[in-house]
């Protein structure tokens, strides 16, 4: 287990952790929560061994083997599939002696293809190409050099990079800012299955609390440990700031009732023993320090002069980029229509890659369409966020700065409240942009984008680099605006809390989508299983019928290999439920019995409730961990086809 006594640790002299104490279990998923700055980062690189403790000790089982996402790229010039690979150090050294070894060394060739085999060497390169098939590369990309991607894509194969080392302990930090909502989804498939402990730092609530069943919350300089995911952890923090303020009430009643003996009776003689005994104890009493809860950002956006019942069209269009000299214009969406009405509040979803940023573009008429009609209202006012949104910014001006060259005749105090409502107040308006967080300058670039009060809000990952209090502040901010919003974002806990419908960008084409997230994640695993089954149909006719019967045998033994600990897992889970109900139905009896709020059960009544609370808790937990093993094994079944 990790375990970490009086542990402190500083940033120069900022205090992140001072005597601090927890542990990890072996298997654990551990989420820690804390706002930016309070030492998330600070901490994985003290259990990565980059920087030592100020105080105290971090203990770590020496033979765990530790894997994390790496930041810094280096043999880039490989081949992605290769350099993921790479992320088996063993296998790779095992791979270059076995090169290294003269043909004539009989017994040390053995030796080493044995080793391989157990190193699982010849499964590697399909490891690795499904490792990036789930983060959304396409086949005829496996190949490409890692220094030909983006640096979004680049972030996405050295997280593939990380799944691939074998590790007894997985380091994920902010793993989905550059993942879209299927990788996430497949993320979170492959956690689950993961055997290693992992620790993780995410602000995307729902893929915390989809993948934690710890969460380590950074207060005062502590690490507080909360059972369950991030909304478990909500409810726990909110029950304990709730218990600490009725005993910080209680405490000032105290205090108030002995200082107020003192002040009547320390000049009488005859109290004055008493009154000194009272000094004595107020001053032994020990004052409840209150849980900094920290006030939380508040936007606001500005509401829009005017909103068009409709605000836009797009008919029959076709959209993409135009024509490079001498060459064809790319289409990437064709026979798009559609109509965007006030108060339109609208999800765009889709895999990467299939047009969704494109789209938004159009429609922010950054592109235009190569065929088709754009039909803007009169009135229309469009407020486009980009995913590079932060790049507009001058590093070397301050907010306010900012503000005054696009609004150069408004008074300076109207800047000053429009900063205000977007968390920036006081010196730090005059401050320059460079040392901002991600956060604050998302939160700059998106007041910038509202100032001219637009009535159409196109936001493509608006929360990316934002921490988990200020995404909350978006998500409320957005609830409120009464225009129009249509979003991109792999944030599930904003699309849920923001919009009411979605459009599916896939195939080429745009069209509404009749359901929810849980009904587009059911829509890509059926996808994928139907590309999967195609795929296999259209290599079959070039196999032999033998090579099909080999393949057909492997595919049954490695689902039986994976079902077996599934089916082990169901069985314990099924056998637990029935313990529980039938411990349940008798004391739905006991309790149903009026007899049992006499006094003759007065002091087991408590027990007894708290009990049946605890045991139906738990057969709840037990029937949706029954439901997650059932979905794996018609997942595996569907899979292996």
């Amino acid at each position: 287990m990790i375990r970490a006594s009086h542990l402190t640790l500083r940033r120069g002299v900022k205090v992140l952790l001072e005597d601090a104490e927890f542990v990890v279990h072996p298997g654990e998923r551990v989420g820690f929560v804390g706002k930016n700055g309070a030492g998330k980062s600070s901490l994985f690189a003290l259990i990565q061994g980059q920087i030592d403790p100020d105080a105290g000790d971090l203990d770590i089982p020496a033979a765990w083997r530790v894997a994390s996402v790496e930041q810094i790229l280096h043999d880039t010039d490989r081949a992605a599939r290769e350099f993921v690979m790479d992320g088996d150090h063993h296998l790779r050294e095992l791979q270059a002696q076995r090169a290294a070894t003269p043909l004539d060394q009989g017994q040390r060739i053995a030796e080493l293809e044995s080793a391989l085999i157990e190193a699982d060497a010849w499964s590697a390169p399909s490891r690795a190409e499904q490792l990036l098939a789930g983060l959304g590369f396409a086949p005829d990309e496996w190949a490409r050099p890692v220094a030909s991607f983006s640096g979004g894509w680049q972030m996405r194969i050295a997280l593939a990079r990380a799944l691939m080392s074998p590790s007894d302990l997985l380091l994920l930090d902010e793993p989905t800012n550059h993942l879209d909502l299927d990788a996430m989804l497949w993320l979170e498939r492959w956690l689950a299955s993961y055997p290693g402990t992992v620790l993780l730092i995410s602000h995307d609530t729902e893929f915390l609390d989809a993948v934690a069943r710890v969460i380590l919350h950074f207060e005062q300089g502590k690490l507080v440990r909360y059972k369950g995911g991030y909304e478990d952890f909500l409810e726990q923090r909110a029950e304990r700031l709730r218990q600490n303020q009725l005993a910080r009430q209680k405490q000032a009643r105290e205090t108030a009732h002995l200082q107020s003996f003192i002040d009547r009776f320390k000049a009488k003689a005859t109290k004055a023993k008493q009154a000194q005994s009272r000094v004595k104890a107020l001053a032994r009493m020990q004052t409840l320090a209150p849980l900094a809860v920290e006030a939380g950002i508040d936007i606001r956006l500005p509401d829009p002069a005017q909103t068009p019942d409709v605000l836009l069209r797009l008919d029959e269009a076709a959209l993409g980029y135009p024509a490079p000299v001498g060459a064809e214009p790319r289409t990437v969406l064709h026979d798009v229509s559609l109509m965007v009405r006030g108060g339109s509040r609208i999800g765009i979803l889709g895999v990467n890659g299939a047009g969704k940023s494109t789209l938004v573009k159009t429609l922010a008429q950054e592109l235009q369409p190569l065929a088709g009609r754009y039909q803007p209202a009169k009135g229309l006012e469009v407020g486009y966020f980009a995913q590079q949104q932060l790049d507009v910014l001058d590093p070397e001006s301050s907010p306010l700065q900012h503000f005054t060259r696009i609004a150069p005749d408004t008074r300076e105090q109207e800047l000053r409240n429009m900063l205000g409502r977007f968390g920036f107040g006081g010196d730090m308006v005059n401050q320059p942009v460079a040392p901002f967080s991600g956060g604050e300058k998302a939160r700059l670039a998106l007041a910038l984008v509202v100032w001219r009060k637009p009535n159409l809000l196109l936001l493509d990952e608006p929360s990316n680099h934002l921490d988990v209090d200020t995404r909350e502040a978006l998500a409320r901010a957005l609830a409120e605006f009464p225009g129009s919003v249509l979003l991109v974002s792999h944030d599930r806990h904003l699309l849920r809390t923001t919009v009411d419908s979605f459009w599916i960008v896939a195939d080429g084409q745009v069209r509404p989508f009749d359901g929810d997230l849980e009904d587009y994640r059911d829509w890509l695993q059926q996808r994928q299983t139907q590309q999967n089954q195609a795929s296999r149909t259209a290599t079959a006719p070039e196999k032999d019928r033998k090579a099909q019967r080999r393949e057909q045998a492997q595919a049954r033994q490695q689902l039986a290999a994976q079902r077996k600990p599934l089916e082990t897992r169901l069985k314990k889970v099924e056998d637990a439920m029935a313990r529980a109900q039938t411990r349940l139905s008798a004391l739905d009896a006991l309790i149903a019995d009026p007899d049992f709020y006499s006094d003759a059960h007065k002091d087991t009544r408590p027990s007894l409730l708290a009990e049946h609370g605890e045991l139906s808790k738990a057969l709840q937990q037990a029937e949706e961990e029954w439901l997650e093993i059932q979905t794996g094994l018609e997942q595996l079944q569907a899979d292996v086809g």
